[in-house]
């Protein structure tokens, strides 16, 4: 595994784009939750096993649970996301964010191999192939069609 990518020293803090993701969560529910960040700069903290059954206890009434859950599995599959769980620290946190248990060994590695594939996908799509042209040999009819007009030209 390739630690560079997968392991960092400092906690693993929210893009504006992971806060919006947070947000799409938060209203969605009747409370906050403490687990989510508030504004970039916060920490991307790994959720609890099980969490999702709390936090869709806090739905709204009119809130069904497939969008709660897509929300939720759009932060929870994120890049950053996978990045915190990957650390050897990570530690596991309940609804209110406060750390709860570590992270177990194949829950970081599962992380890792996330990560990474999903590195490796965004290279794979970053740079664009560009397929050399291929000079395709002329048919009859357009071999014909030259010799006609060279003809032409030259009386």
């Amino acid at each position: 595994m390739d630690k560079s990518r997968t392991v960092s020293q400092t906690p693993i803090a929210a893009t504006e784009f992971d806060v919006q993701k947070a947000a799409a969560i938060s209203v969605l529910l009747v409370r906050p939750i403490g687990i989510l960040p508030d504004k970039p700069g916060d920490q991307i903290r790994p959720f609890a096993l099980g969490l999702f059954n709390d936090i869709r206890a806090l739905a709204k009434p009119d809130v069904k649970a497939t969008a709660l859950r897509r929300a939720v599995g759009s932060f929870v599959h994120s890049k950053r996301y996978y990045f915190a769980s990957a650390q050897s620290d990570s530690m596991r946190h309940d609804i209110d964010g406060k750390p709860v248990e570590p992270l177990s060994t194949e829950d970081r590695l599962v992380a890792q191999r996330r990560l990474l594939s999903l590195k490796r996908n965004n290279d794979e799509h970053s740079v664009p192939r560009v397929e050399p042209p291929t000079a395709a040999a002329p048919s009859k009819t357009e071999q014909i069609r030259a010799a006609l007009l060279k003809r032409n030209r030259q009386t």
